[in-house]
């Protein structure tokens, strides 16, 4: 049975759907102004683990991801470069489509863009007023009126007199409770605006994602997730506006990935510490990154420098090996020794996944598939005797997202590195140490690195 931390509840609970068979998941995607940085590409890598999961698992997956497009950060940028926001918008989700690619995540069900759900933002506004949750203000926004909605704050486990205590109305705004939160904002000059009930302006960032989830999933939603940095205020007040204008509950559970850390701190635009993902694409692979991620827990803050990158390069290098074809002078066992091991992967594999997708517990599963099949293949095992650990190997690195490809060597330079490794194996049980180094020495002139382990003998190319 599939268990899931639940954050509104902070427990692990059994998963179970609203409908069966069926998953709808709302992502809270990315606010397009400017090229995507490694720390949103945790996210999308954590939830696109957490997507493929549940489909290995026979769900269909209803998934979700919005842009937003309309945003101040978008305006001010667009205003800079004296380009028209949603056309500068446009570009940089076409950019992170394209990172999303290269990274291997799968194609989100939609992409909901705020700018094509103005009419439903418009329309959920107004219910919200028409119940008593929000108001207008005469200089035309529109506010939350956190008072009416007796659990808020549950979500991130605040309680409303207390965030009063911080909080102040700014110039401008005519709010009746400090923690009120717009939906509505009316337009400044020059800005892009919507005509609306209560003059031209543009939703608050809150309002959009409740109305695009709406559009795309209704009115309960199995799992909604995003980065911790979300819960509040963002996710609490998705909370209170949807509940407010449904009466049901918005989403069963909800899931947050930690923050993507560099030097100590979260990586993020404002702090200046922008790695981009094709910045990171140039110098390392896909599986790299994702290593990074599934080498941790998904709830944790994920440290993310030279030295872990390089033990994830490494595990990514050592998975490989399990996929080197049989030497072709291998005679093959006299018995199956594979099955057993096949067995046991895909068993530890899923009760891994099944805890909270433990990722690291999954990959611990990998590498004792990786080690039987590299322990057969030293021992003689042919083509055909490989052949079952081998699919089963790959089907569980998909999952994970894996590719683990090799980008260098054609098939019969492989065969001949693999025809080498086989002749220095038994090199070694014969203790010929000095034949063991000559093929080393011999795979080295071929820009072939070698490393023994426990697990066997690895080799990739230099």
């Amino acid at each position: 049975m599939l268990k899931i931390y639940n954050t509104l509840t902070r427990k692990t609970e059994e998963f179970q759907t609203l409908e069966p068979n069926l998953v709808k998941m709302y992502v809270c995607g990315v606010t397009v102004y400017n090229d995507a940085h490694v720390g949103h590409a945790m996210s999308a890598i954590v939830f696109d683990i957490v997507r493929r999961y549940l489909e290995y698992r026979g769900y269909a997956v209803k998934h979700v991801m919005n842009y937003t497009d309309v945003d101040d950060k978008i305006i001010n940028r667009a205003n800079q470069l004296g380009e028209d926001p949603l056309k500068l918008s446009a570009r940089y989700i076409a950019d992170y489509a394209a990172d999303l690619k290269s990274l291997n995540v799968l194609p989100a069900t939609s992409n909901p863009q705020v700018s094509t759900t103005m009419p439903l933002i418009i329309q959920f506004i107004e219910g919200l007023i028409q119940k008593g949750h929000a108001y207008a203000a005469e200089n035309g926004d529109v506010y939350f009126r956190v008072n009416s909605d007796d659990d808020y704050g549950r979500l991130s486990g605040r309680k409303l007199e207390d965030m009063q205590a911080g909080a102040r109305i700014e110039i401008g705004e005519q709010k009746e409770h400090p923690m009120d939160f717009a939906l509505w904002k009316a337009a400044k000059p020059g800005e892009i605006s919507w005509d609306s009930p209560w003059g031209k302006g543009r939703p608050g960032w809150h309002i959009e994602c409740s109305a695009m989830n709406l559009a795309e999933l209704g009115e309960q939603i199995d799992i909604h997730g995003g980065g911790n940095d979300l819960i509040f205020p963002h996710h609490e007040n998705e909370i209170a506006q949807s509940e407010s204008y449904t009466g049901k509950e918005f989403s069963r559970y909800w899931i947050h990935n930690g923050m993507l850390q560099l030097g100590g701190e979260k990586m993020s635009k404002s702090l200046g510490n922008i790695i981009s993902i094709k910045e990171f694409l140039s110098k390392r692979s896909s599986d790299v990154m994702r290593m990074l991620v599934l080498n941790g827990t998904y709830r944790a803050p994920l440290m993310f420098n030279d030295e872990t990158l390089d033990a994830a390069e490494r595990n990514v290098e050592r998975l490989k090996s399990a996929l080197k074809p049989a030497s072709p002078s291998a005679s093959g066992l006299s018995a199956d020794t594979l099955s057993a091991s096949i067995e046991s992967a895909n068993a530890n594999f899923t009760e891994a996944m099944d805890n909270d997708f433990n990722t690291a517990g999954a990959v611990a599963a990998l590498f004792e598939l990786s080690k039987a099949i590299n322990t057969a293949r030293d021992n003689g095992a042919n083509t055909d005797q490989l052949k079952p650990a081998q699919e089963t190997f790959k089907q569980l690195a998909g999952v994970l997202g894996l590719k683990l490809e090799e980008k260098k060597g054609s098939s019969e330079k492989e065969a001949e590195v693999e025809t080498l490794l086989a002749e220095r194996t038994q090199a070694r049980k014969d203790k010929n140490w000095k034949r063991s180094d000559e093929i080393r020495d011999q795979l080295k002139a071929m820009g072939v690195t070698i490393e023994d382990s426990k697990d066997g003998t690895t080799w990739k190319w230099s």
